[in-house]
């Protein structure tokens, strides 16, 4: 680089006129622009995942949550949709069968609060895949040890099933989750108040799904403030699409609503 400079400022001399520009500096602005990045690199990470505008901010949750009634006493709500005015819908994934890194860098770049109900037999060796999404900004939830459907099984059976997913998530991650969602949607009376005995502040459904049509609801034909959704799970029919894709073309749907994506701990 020296000699380059050298020979920048004699051909200066020579003309009869001194460089306007520090022939280092001047060398220093060609390497900067060579490395300068360009193409996808530079790409807004909106673009990068598919999206044509940015996620909006969620907005501030309530300091005080408005929490649906309870379904009974001492147990914890069943939800499947929150009661908000803020623009906001849920994301939740179920299971955790699939472990695309990829997806850990759509969530952090995104900024994207996902809810992740993990199951432990599912999740086997990969744990390790949902330290870093936990790092990154996701919500580890529970979703029982071995995923069975728990409608109908004794009371130490689910409580085990629930309790023991909760214990392994804390040994784990160093967290206590505070959702539940029950294997399938099914549960019964003794779910609830197993759940209510294992910490859980609310038993989380969903009031849609994505199918290969999109999005199934259990109510409603559109989506509103505060809805609850299902956007992968181990026993669904959308295997053929990774997480991310999955996730993009729910986000455009939710922009073209108006909608933004919210933190669903951040409503209990």
């Amino acid at each position: 680089m020296r000699r380059a400079a050298a020979a920048l400022l004699a051909a200066a001399l020579l003309t009869g006129c001194a460089p306007s520009v520090d022939p280092i500096e001047r060398l220093g602005r060609k390497a900067a622009q060579r490395v300068r990045p360009h193409g996808p690199a530079a790409e807004q990470p909106y673009r990068r995942w598919g999206l044509a505008a940015p996620l909006a901010p969620a907005p501030k949750p309530p300091a005080r949550p408005r929490l649906p009634g309870t379904s009974g006493p001492g147990l914890p709500p069943v939800v499947n949709h929150i009661r908000t005015s803020d623009k906001v819908v849920f994301l939740t994934y179920d299971d955790g069968a699939e472990k695309d890194p990829r997806f850990v860098d759509m969530v952090r770049e995104l900024r994207l609060p996902v809810s992740m109900f993990l199951t432990d037999r599912v999740v086997g060796p990969g744990y390790g895949h949902f330290a870093r999404l936990l790092s990154v900004g996701a919500d580890l939830q529970n979703h029982t040890l071995d995923h069975p459907s728990l409608r109908g099984l004794p009371y130490a059976g689910q409580r085990a099933e629930i309790c023991g997913q909760r214990d392994k998530l804390r040994s784990r991650f160093g967290v206590r989750p505070r959702l539940f969602r029950p294997p399938y949607g099914a549960y019964d009376a003794t779910t609830l108040r197993a759940a209510a005995d294992c910490d859980v502040s609310a038993v989380v459904l969903w009031r849609a799904s994505m199918t290969e049509t999109g999005l199934h609801f259990t109510r409603g034909r559109d989506l509103h403030p505060g809805d609850i959704l299902l956007v992968a799970s181990d026993d669904d029919d959308l295997n053929d699409l990774t997480l991310r894709e999955r996730t993009t073309r729910l986000l455009r749907q939710i922009q073209g609503r108006g909608l933004t994506v919210g933190r669903l701990e951040d409503y209990f």
